[in-house]
């Protein structure tokens, strides 16, 4: 949904390699690039502890101790919590959901009497005002029982309606929409179209003022909005007419709050999914959609702004529904394990069987520190959590589609079979297949784990960018450029060095258990290697960074397995040194399992940044494109 957001200088700063580079480029690629360049948020006014550990620096102090919930918080969280799995366990039956394609409307209502479409609204707008972690911890609930249920939940108020206007709507909007919410009113989040998805500047939705601007006319088609074949309102991106900036046109995209009941609205066609099956999503046509003008959210123009910064927090839904799913994994992997026999003992005692369980429960461990630790810091409000956010939703979603998978692999043929088949023929019905087929698209949704890494290499490189593009820019006076060259220089004659010295201890270290100490030593060791590296590819290829896509994602891989560890450690050392500790030395366990996981890859990936076959492999790809392998496709039926 965000667009390609790596940045392109533009400029020719490098001579004639760069000259040609530049020109090679495509002027839809140049246009592209400068409207995510221009939507995203271009200032951190708060720290962000992921984005020191790019540049070198580990800021303990961020992110230990781990933060805990209030007394009060934490009950009401739990008191909601069990009024909603009272009420899924008598009144939902996931199988037959899965089985029908339909969550049944008395469901619904129920969810509305429970005030589930307002769990994040403020109670002056007549909603619950739950706060980011309670939300989480409902949403997990929810996602540990039924997938397409915690959809309509999430989708609905992650990154539908209510989460944008609570944050960026007028009084009036407010007003007006909003109390709908905890009567049942449901709404998505409609930017994709057939032919835009990660790239908006291919949209072709359209926003016409008449009526002297006060009102527009949408025409247009998105596709796969979730609950938008049911939605009674949405938040719809539109291109609205460009504006000349410097002599060129501009491309402008503005978010409209449009009610379904609207003429011309149509949820033309439902959508069909290998999981999910209780989810209504689809094609949504607009033919002549009149709105008004005062149901622009943001401003003219901010719509992509809007959806950015929207995201930031939404994802954060994503990993506490995917968490919720692996703790249902380990459940099922865990009895069944303990039930199987094969040659004279249970499964899990073999040892290529209690290997998966181990790295299971060890890689659920280290999500639930992501989870709720990302979660406290969107409630606290003191960090720009971009980069945490979208590291949250891009480790959660790919470990736990590694955790549904061992999952199934230990329950063998019984994982391949479906829930139903497996009750009617009296056998428990764990639905490991439902949960597969389920859990797949998380790694596509929000932001594919492409679209993550290149989104958080940009964010990374922001703070080396923002010195050199004054340096670069022609535009800037050449005395003002020229004391930027010095300013640059002065900062990286003190920063480089300081990468290649040792680091003394943290403060607040001595709390953690001796187990943990050495993969903090190797968190920092590592940050520091990590922020040479970056800083020394960038000298190699400059412009041509942009392009080596495989070694952005090595660097964003490392970073991500930086911050988990530390999550994990942080995490672990909270419940252990808690005066009430039920759990004895077992966190501590799964997160020096974790980490010592985590260093091998952390390992691989700085070797891979040096020696890989990424050109070759890059050749072979577009030589597939050009049908040079096509005899491959021999004694086929095509």
């Amino acid at each position: 949904m965000a667009g390609t957001p790596y940045i392109q200088l533009k400029k020719r700063p490098y001579g004639e390699d760069m000259e040609m580079y530049d020109k090679k480029m495509s002027h839809e690629k140049k246009a592209a690039l400068e409207l995510a360049e221009a939507s995203r948020q271009a200032e951190w006014l708060y720290p962000s502890f992921v984005r020191e550990i790019f540049h070198g620096k580990l800021f303990w102090n961020l992110i230990h101790p781990f933060p805990q919930q209030s007394l009060e918080d934490r009950k009401i969280g739990t008191e909601y919590s069990e009024k909603l799995k009272s009420f899924l366990l008598n009144n939902l039956d996931p199988d037959q959901v899965d089985k029908t394609g339909e969550i049944p409307d008395e469901v619904i209502k129920g969810l509305k009497d429970l005030g589930a479409f307002a769990m994040k609204i403020s109670p002056e707008y007549d909603g619950l005002g739950l706060s980011q972690v309670n939300y989480n911890r409902a949403i997990h609930m929810v996602a540990s029982y039924c997938g397409s249920t915690a959809v309509l939940l999430s989708a609905h108020q992650s990154i539908g309606v209510p989460y944008p206007l609570s944050i960026f709507g007028t009084e009036e909007q407010k007003r007006k929409y909003l109390p709908r919410f905890r009567k049942g009113a449901i709404s998505g989040f409609a930017l994709t179209e057939p032919g835009a998805g990660s790239d908006p500047h291919t949209m072709k939705t359209i926003a016409t003022p008449v009526e002297d601007g006060k009102h527009y006319l949408i025409n247009g088609e998105k596709l796969w909005i979730s609950n938008g074949n049911i939605a009674d309102i949405l938040v719809v991106m539109c291109l609205t007419p460009p504006k000349i900036e410097r002599g060129r046109e501009k491309k402008q995209i503005t978010a409209f709050i449009v009610e379904t009941n609207t003429p011309g609205f149509q949820a033309a066609y439902r959508c069909s999914f290998m999981g999910l099956n209780g989810v209504k999503l689809g094609l949504l046509k607009f033919n002549n959609v009149k709105v008004s003008k005062e149901n622009i959210l943001l401003g003219e123009g901010q719509g992509l702004k809007l959806a950015l910064v929207t995201l930031n927090t939404g994802r954060l839904t994503v990993p506490a529904a995917v968490t919720g799913m692996s703790k249902w994994c380990i459940s099922v992997a865990r009895k069944w394990a303990k039930e199987r026999k094969q040659w004279g003992a249970p499964i899990g005692e073999h040892q290529v069987i209690a290997t998966k369980l181990a790295s299971i429960t060890s890689s659920t461990f280290a999500m639930d520190a992501v989870t709720w630790l990302t979660s406290h810091m969107a409630d606290a409000k003191k960090l720009d959590i971009r980069l945490e956010a979208a590291m949250a939703k891009l480790f959660c979603t790919e470990a736990s589609w590694k955790v549904i998978d061992d999952t199934f692999q230990i329950r063998g043929g019984r994982g391949f079979e479906t829930a139903l088949s497996l009750k009617g023929r009296g056998e428990p019905g764990y639905a490991v297949e439902r949960a597969f087929r389920d859990c797949r698209v998380n790694l596509i949704i929000e932001g594919t784990s492409q679209i993550m890494r290149l989104f958080i290499a940009r964010e990374a490189l922001d703070p080396h960018l923002k010195r050199i593009m004054s340096i670069l820019n022609p535009r800037v006076p050449i005395l003002k450029r020229i004391k930027s060259v010095f300013s640059a220089g002065l900062y990286y004659m003190f920063w480089y060095p300081g990468l290649w010295l040792p680091t003394l201890g943290l403060r607040g270290e001595k709390d953690l258990p001796v187990r943990l100490k050495k993969h903090v030593k190797f968190i920092r060791c590592k940050s520091k290697h990590l922020a040479r590296e970056i800083f020394l590819k960038m000298i190699i290829y400059q412009q041509r960074l942009e392009a080596k896509q495989n070694i952005l994602a090595r660097f964003v891989d490392i970073g991500t397995d930086l911050f988990v560890m530390a999550s994990a450690c942080s995490y672990a050392a909270s419940l252990v040194n808690k005066k009430d500790n039920a759990y004895g030395k077992t966190p501590v366990e799964l997160a020096d399992l974790f980490c010592r996981e985590a260093r091998a890859r952390v390992t691989r990936n700085f070797q891979d940044v040096c020696r890989n076959n990424d050109k070759i492999s890059t050749e072979i790809g577009k030589k597939m494109l050009g049908s040079e392998y096509e005899w491959l496709e021999n004694e086929i039926i095509k």
